[in-house]
């Protein structure tokens, strides 16, 4: 399963748009794990990305930064899929 990830912190509104909106991409029907680490939570992370967020991975590769780049994500999540659906 494709897995992406949000790197995020409270109170971000940019943060929130982002999360809003890989949601509707999974109800679209996209499938992934949709995951959110606070960047507060660690402080390597909230030096490395707080002037970032909302940072988005998918698969561990980094596919935007600062405003969701909903084109990019959308790219990749459906090269990913297609990937697993040849790897089954």
């Amino acid at each position: 399963m494709t897995q992406v990830t949000v790197y995020s912190r409270p109170e971000c509104h940019l943060c929130a748009e982002a999360i809003e909106a890989l949601v509707r991409l999974h109800a679209e029907g996209h499938r992934f794990e949709l995951h959110e680490v606070d960047i507060e939570s660690e402080e390597l992370l909230f030096k490395r990305l707080l002037e970032k967020i909302p940072v988005v991975e998918i698969d561990g590769v980094v596919v935007s930064e600062l405003t969701l780049d909903e084109g990019a994500v959308r790219q990749k999540l459906s090269s990913a899929g297609e990937a697993q659906g040849r790897s089954r």
